[in-house]
């Protein structure tokens, strides 16, 4: 679909490629910054705007139910019009939204543009992966493009807090909204002239129009996700008991049971059934569902901690976790591709699943009492070794057995697993933490005391998720060698063939070219 990146320092075709990668992580990083950036501003949202407590929460929900929901619509519509298309599309959208963000002054007007914005941001992101991953034919260069990815993503969620807590305290709240607009302008102009233009076999291929699209099954997908997210955000405030979750819940589950049954007779599916049926792709979204679960815990509670025990401010908590973005960057920028390369995948990603255990270990230990450079800074470092090991690793093994034809709704399914993660992770979080804490304060224990108890419950939950994903690892993603290795999912193109190698150390999967 695009240029080839050769090896070699200073080939021909090199630049063009390294720009466009560069444009894509930008943008990946612009979406994932506005999902963490306005945590740490809502107190002087909520001052600024009049919101009462029980709608504040959905400044944060009314963008995540649309961003949850069309990542896998937005995927195939990138197979299938082209991905350029589908991403400059979002790009503008999200930034347009942003600005309208900025300028409200109601609560029905934010969370109404919030929406907007978390539709420009699905459109925008679902397609991403997928054109880093088919972006160059050879192993190595295959796997540094994956992981700038990573680092686009995680760093992107750590850098997040920094960000937020300067735009708020020197300017105001307005401002974590308005800064996306130049830097989407920024995007957009950078992909309108290193992104090649690409286009899929169309949203009328064979007889009658609209054939290369299954409607059914996306609005069956679309509707399914948005409910479950819906359902899953709202459970926080309403409780899992609660009729409206108990009548949401299942319907959502039957929606999207019925999406899979379509997609088994569908002429032209939105998803392939036999990319679920893949062990790498099943396995690899678990794996990162699980991981994503458990990393919401840090970044939430961690914040917390540091704000409400150790008391810093919202820029001095943003500023604790600058450290992870660092190490990230490193390693997902520098380290990790030669270490794939060296060990393989599934090596890389245990290793880097169990720093990530072992931090939130650290982290259940904080005290009443504690510092910075004892109670949090070692732990922050861990997991930003591991985060920047794991993430680069799991999805070089997830999307290693999918066609480049189908490589755009791949990254919808990946982009979904992580927001379905993050929603129930953070949601089923909070209620042990809540729980937790209400428990202690009733038993005496003052309140500081009480909430870091929550706190460390919270912390042992999220390495629990961590460990599940470990199990997942040796389980179900250690890869066999020999022929049985080299399978390919097929995807909208059957011309673009994608191979499948597992020589190239323990476990190691590669994305290639045919």
């Amino acid at each position: 679909m695009t240029q080839a990146i050769r090896g070699e320092r200073g080939s021909p075709g090199l630049a063009a490629p390294r720009l466009a990668l560069a444009v894509l992580c930008a943008g990946q990083m612009l979406i994932v910054l506005e999902q963490n950036i306005v945590n740490v501003a809502l107190p002087d949202l909520q001052r600024g705007l009049g919101f009462s407590s029980a709608n504040l929460v959905w400044v944060v929900n009314a963008y995540l139910v649309p961003f949850g929901g069309l990542l896998m619509l937005a995927g195939r519509l990138g197979d299938l019009i082209g991905r350029r298309t589908v991403f400059l599309t979002g790009v503008a959208l999200f930034s347009a939204a942003s600005l309208l963000c900025g300028f409200a002054t109601s609560e029905a007007a934010l969370i109404g543009f919030r929406f907007v914005q978390g539709v420009g941001g699905a459109v925008a992101s679902a397609c991403i992966l997928g054109m880093v991953a088919t972006m160059a034919p050879e192993p190595r260069a295959q796997v540094q493009a994956i992981a700038a990815y990573s680092f686009a993503s995680a760093g992107g969620a750590a850098v997040g807090p920094p960000i937020g807590g300067a735009l708020t305290d020197l300017a105001s709240w307005n401002w974590i909204f308005f800064i996306n607009a130049p830097v989407g302008a920024a995007v957009i102009v950078g992909a309108l002239r290193t992104l090649p233009r690409d286009t899929g076999p169309g949203l009328g291929r064979g007889r009658g129009r609209g054939r290369g699209v299954d409607v059914p099954g996306a609005a069956l997908v679309t509707a399914g996700l948005m409910l479950f997210v819906f359902t899953i955000v709202n459970a926080g405030q309403v409780g899992w008991r609660a009729g409206e979750t108990l009548l949401l819940g299942p319907l959502s589950i039957a929606l999207l049971a019925g999406f899979l049954a379509r997609e088994a007779t569908a002429a032209a599916p939105l998803l392939p059934l036999a990319m679920l049926r893949s062990r790498a792709v099943a396995a690899a979204n678990l794996v990162q569902f699980l991981l994503i679960a458990g990393m919401f815990g840090l970044l939430f509670y961690g914040t917390l901690y540091v704000q409400r025990v150790l008391g810093y401010t919202s820029l001095q908590a943003g500023l604790a976790f600058v450290p992870i973005a660092v190490v990230i960057a490193a390693f997902s920028l520098g380290l990790s591709a030669r270490l794939i390369m060296r060990f393989g995948p599934w090596v890389l990603l245990l290793g880097g699943l169990a720093l990530i255990t072992f931090a939130f270990g650290g982290l259940a230990l904080a005290r009443v009492d504690g510092t910075y450079l004892v109670d949090v800074l070692p732990a922050t470092v861990l997991m930003g070794v591991g985060v920047g090991m794991a993430i680069p690793a799991v999805m070089a093994l997830g999307m290693s057995a999918v066609e480049p034809g189908a490589a755009g709704v791949a990254s919808g399914l990946f982009n979904t697993s992580q927001q379905i993660g993050g929603a129930i992770g953070l949601t089923v979080l909070s209620a042990v933490v809540s729980a937790r804490t209400d428990s202690l304060a009733d038993s005496g224990s003052s309140e500081t005391s009480a909430l870091l108890g929550g706190y460390h419950l919270g912390f042992l939950l999220a390495a629990g998720f961590t460990c599940g994903a470990l199990l997942v690892t040796l389980t179900l993603l250690r890869t066999p060698r020999g022929p049985a290795a080299n399978t390919r999912i097929p995807g909208a193109d059957p011309t673009t063939p994608a191979r499948v190698s597992s020589d190239q150390g323990a476990g190691g999967v590669f994305l290639g070219s045919s």
